[in-house]
């Protein structure tokens, strides 16, 4: 994140010396990306956040490819995707490159019997359905339907559900995610033309902290592998942190439209971003004021990446017969548009209701066997008049 947060209790300074009401040592751990370089927190524990008494079953969790070089557009119907129990085997991934992957989850229960930490990605949830709480080493967070959680690479976390009927849009990325730095002055802050600001961002405010030493099992995903070990010490231990990397929420209803008298390109969608794909949301907005404006969007080719399309909500005018659920992928190079009829329907409409989050990678997306059970094949074809 672009600015400074601390909950909990912290010493005067970093690396000297922090004790507990007894004498002995809280223990403080760096906990950093890109090295030293990217951004980092600094969190004193109860107990070494080294002790791992063992590591035990590894299995893989990687996604089988169904189309490796794909030209061809596609439709997923994502509430096709059937609820599961456990949070981990409810993630299904549908498309994936080298730099990121896309999954739907519809999980029915709470994380119970273990943590979880993602160690090579970090990790977008829009919560599509549902309410509850994320827990995590570095504070919680509420949830509920339009969130996104940005979850860095690392955090140790548990997610608790208020329901069974939960869907998820997940992405996850091994390049880390940040606010698009075009929103941004050299100090970090947000500007004014920003369609969000600080005050949007709910950082975590409740540390649940735990001094017990036991058999703490954490699920550790790497290269593609879940590792399940064992630590000796509650990984929620934390007493109190600083710093610039933590887990937080934001959203989609409090993101601020930018709109003018003609039809405004995707970037100005844009919510998060990577060196390796951007993130946009489309929300209920006026549309374009010209009084000749066609408010659908004009053909293009992506020639230099694909688009996914998630859709949230409402009335997606571009498009016909598309439900809440459903995903588009446009791949590179191949022109895309409104439907017919579309463009013609959209003549004389001065506002939109819909919501959804878009993904646009510069690595084509591969088609997994997951997206292929959800596929509608002749989507391709649904420009012909």
């Amino acid at each position: 994140m672009p600015f400074y947060h601390k909950l909990g209790n912290i010493p005067h300074k970093r690396h000297i010396q922090f004790r507990k009401p007894n004498g002995s040592l809280y223990y403080e751990q760096l906990f950093g990306t890109i090295g030293f370089d990217g951004m980092s927190t600094n969190s004193y524990h109860e107990q070494r956040p080294t002790q791992v008494k063992k590591i035990g079953k590894q299995y893989s969790v990687a996604p089988k490819i169904a189309n490796a070089n794909n030209i061809k557009s596609y439709r997923l119907k994502g509430f096709q995707v059937q609820p599961e129990n456990d949070f981990l085997d409810s993630r299904k991934t549908v498309l994936i490159n080298s730099d990121c992957a896309i999954i739907l989850a519809a999980p029915k229960q709470s994380t119970q019997d273990y943590f979880y930490k993602n160690t090579d990605a970090d990790e977008l949830i829009f919560v599509h359905k549902g309410t509850g709480k994320l827990r995590t080493m570095l504070g919680n967070l509420d949830f509920k339907y339009g969130d996104y959680l940005l979850i860095p690479r690392g955090i140790i976390y548990k997610i608790d559900f208020d329901t069974e009927d939960n869907r998820l849009f997940i992405v996850e990325s091994r390049r880390p995610i940040y606010t698009p730095k075009r929103y941004r002055n050299w100090f970090g802050q947000l500007l004014e033309h920003s369609p969000f600001c600080e005050r949007d961002i709910r950082r975590p405010e409740e540390l649940e902290t735990y001094n017990e030493s036991g058999d703490f099992l954490i699920k550790v995903k790497k290269q593609d592998d879940i590792i399940e070990m064992t630590y000796a010490s509650h990984p929620f231990d934390v007493i109190g942190y600083d710093g610039y990397n933590y887990p937080y929420a934001f959203s989609i209803h409090d993101f601020e439209p930018i709109t003018g008298r003609i039809h405004q390109p995707p970037p100005v969608h844009q919510t998060f971003e990577t060196d390796a794909f951007v993130v946009c949301s489309f929300v209920p907005r006026l549309y374009d004021y010209h009084p000749q404006s066609i408010p659908a969007p004009y053909n293009h080719s992506n020639i230099d990446s694909d688009e996914v399309l998630y859709y949230v909500d409402g009335d997606f005018m571009s498009r016909n017969d598309v439900e809440a659920g459903h995903i588009s992928l446009h791949p590179a190079g191949i022109p895309h548009g409104p439907h017919p009829g579309a463009t013609e329907r959209s003549i004389g409409k001065t506002e939109t209701e819909e919501l959804a989050v878009m993904v646009d990678t510069f690595k084509p997306l591969m088609v997994t066997e997951e997206g292929m059970k959800i596929a509608d094949d002749s989507y391709h074809k649904s420009w012909l008049e």
